[in-house]
């Protein structure tokens, strides 16, 4: 097994340009010098990112401290200075802790202390962020300060040595998101990082003369693992976008001459909002991997730019995974490998397969969904200091429970319907988010939807869904009829209709903010009352009322009904 560290060291001598980036200027330290490219663009060889990491790494073995673990915490966009820690870390055996910069308050020490961190590096547009924070022990550099090259001087005639550090040396300690409690620090050694690179390297075909593009947040495992980690693997070119922009993706693409990207949660979203233009194929563009995109955007952004998105499946913390290949039917993300099982969360008995309709509509879904479990081998690491978090994952002997939602046909093939914390209980009836989300998606004034629950006094929850994008109560009534497959617990008791959905840093629906506003939230909701057919606005009366609550949804009624009830609340009459 290789280590991150041989990876980076065998860079040493690449004059091949191999890292592009935004911001201008001289931000490799000493022993390297970039060159412009283009308005606001560096480029930096090969070579001079393995300097850059060599002189950061002899740097930071005179800066931690002894006695703790030696680990990083990097506070940083997506600037050149985060990958050259990264590699930098490599070389010197320590492990990185990406922090979230939108965190905030003692949640934001938390995160740096939790992961016993003995150095912070971080740059000006973060310093507001670290004011007034208690941080003992924990030493910061600022870059793009004179101190800090002042600091890298000495170590400019470094070169970088792959022998201090080992496939089981400690390199990642990233956050996952969770729905509720504190962010978990999933650990990533070494030799795990650069399997995954040599094996995502080979699954899409990386060349050396690739370019990945990196636009999700670098504090975040997917942009390291399934993005820079390839690269790094194929010898390939990394270009840089300091945050996500969808009116900046193509032209990005285009002036980086980027093949590949990797995308997370609702940014393909917001890249197929932006205008269309006669040009939209004119790039080098070949693949894009990722999750949560959904079959409806991925179709949409294969015909409108000419790229196949991949929808890929890997745990956060790397207990299971499930491969692309071809074959895989559209809506799936792979067959499913040896030891991964769906399973019945509350019996643990393996959920029948589901059923589909010539559409690829699930129909059982209620005994159909289960949690993923790896029954076989997994390289989960663990957690850092969480112990009781390491119990939920390794719930019984030699098997790795994911949190994910999945469902498998009779082929073999996995579909992921969400995590098991955006599962809902409708009046004895488990549902997944996720599928709801699926259905919604279909409707033509929908950019984006999340679904989620929000408690009812009768029946534990309700559906409610938050919808970009336009909005018709009774074209939205008409849509729901019309889907086969939406169960009748499934349709929305309350639609929120907003302009733009929140999202975290990583560009995911920012769930726990819709659920805690619930239906007393600043946008205008739409409801419909238990045995109504109808949508309409809710007021402040409704929602203080425990009608909002009400009995179990029951059937849809046909159309004509739902004509009916739409005529008769465009019009009461007295006996209203």
């Amino acid at each position: 097994m290789e280590s991150v560290a041989e990876l980076v060291a065998a860079r040493w001598g690449d004059h091949r340009p191999g890292l592009w980036c935004q911001n201008p200027g001289n931000p490799e330290g000493p022993g390297s010098t970039g060159r412009a490219e283009g308005p606001g663009s560096t480029v930096l060889t090969h070579h001079q990112v393995a300097a850059g990491a060599a002189a950061r790494a002899a740097l930071l073995a005179d800066l931690l401290p002894s006695g703790g673990p030696p680990h990083v915490g990097v506070l940083l966009d997506n600037t050149p200075e985060f990958p050259l820690w990264l590699s930098a870390a490599a070389l010197a055996g320590a492990a990185v802790a990406g922090i979230n910069p939108t965190r905030r308050g003692p949640e934001l020490a938390r995160d740096i202390l939790h992961t016993e961190c003995g150095l912070l590096i971080t740059e000006h547009t973060h310093l507001p962020l670290l004011r007034g924070l208690d941080l003992p022990g924990v030493r910061l550099l600022i870059t793009g300060t004179p101190e800090y090259d002042d600091l890298l001087a000495p170590y400019a005639d470094a070169r970088p040595e792959a022998s201090r550090a080992g496939p089981a040396d400690r390199f990642l300690l990233y956050f996952t998101s969770g729905s509720t409690g504190a962010p978990k620090a999933a650990i990533c050694t070494q030799g795990r990082l650069a399997a995954a690179g040599r094996s995502l390297a080979g699954q899409f075909s990386v060349r050396r003369d690739d370019v990945h593009y990196v636009c999700m947040p670098m504090f975040h495992g997917n942009a390291v693992i399934a993005d820079w980690a390839p690269a790094l693997a194929a010898g390939a070119g990394v270009a840089l976008r300091r945050r996500f922009s969808a009116s900046g993706f193509l032209a990005d693409v285009r002036r980086y001459r980027a093949t590949y990207f990797t995308y997370v949660g609702r940014a393909i979203q917001y890249v197929l909002a932006t205008e269309p233009g006669p040009d939209d194929r004119d790039h080098a563009l070949r693949l894009g991997f990722g999750t949560e995109a959904g079959a409806v955007d991925a179709a949409a952004f294969e015909r409108r730019f000419g790229v196949r998105l991949v929808e890929g499946y890997g745990s956060s913390e790397g207990g299971a995974a499930v491969q692309w290949s071809p074959g895989t039917p559209a809506g799936a993300v792979g067959r499913a490998a040896p030891g991964l099982v769906v399973l019945d969360r509350e019996t643990r008995a393996e959920c029948p397969p589901a059923v589909l309709d010539p559409a690829g509509r699930l129909l059982n879904g209620e005994e159909a969904i289960g949690e993923l479990v790896n029954r076989g081998p997994n390289p989960f690491e663990g957690y850092w200091r969480n112990p009781s978090a390491e119990a939920e994952r390794r719930r019984t002997d030699g098997e790795y429970w994911t949190g994910d939602l999945f469902y498998r046909d009779r082929d073999g093939f996995l579909y992921f319907a969400g995590r098991t914390d955006d599962r809902l209980r409708v009046d004895s009836e488990n549902l997944a988010a996720a599928m709801i989300e699926n259905i919604l998606a279909r409707y033509e004034g929908a950019a984006a939807v999340a679904v989620y629950a929000v408690p009812d006094p009768v029946t534990g929850d309700q559906v409610m869904a938050a919808l970009a994008g336009s909005f018709d109560p009774l074209g939205f009534a008409e849509f729901l009829l019309a889907q086969p497959d939406l169960g009748t617990k499934m349709a929305p008791r309350f639609v929120r209709v907003l302009e733009r959905m929140p999202v975290t840093a990583t560009n995911k629906i920012h769930r726990a903010l819709l659920r805690r506003e619930g239906i007393r939230c600043p946008d205008p909701v739409w409801w419909r009352p238990p045995g109504s057919a109808t949508y309409r606005r809710l007021t402040t009366a409704d929602a203080d009322s425990r009608e909002t609550g009400g009995n179990a949804e029951g059937p849809l009624v046909s159309r004509e009904a739902l004509h009916r009830c739409a005529a008769r609340d465009s019009n009461p009459g007295p006996a209203d």
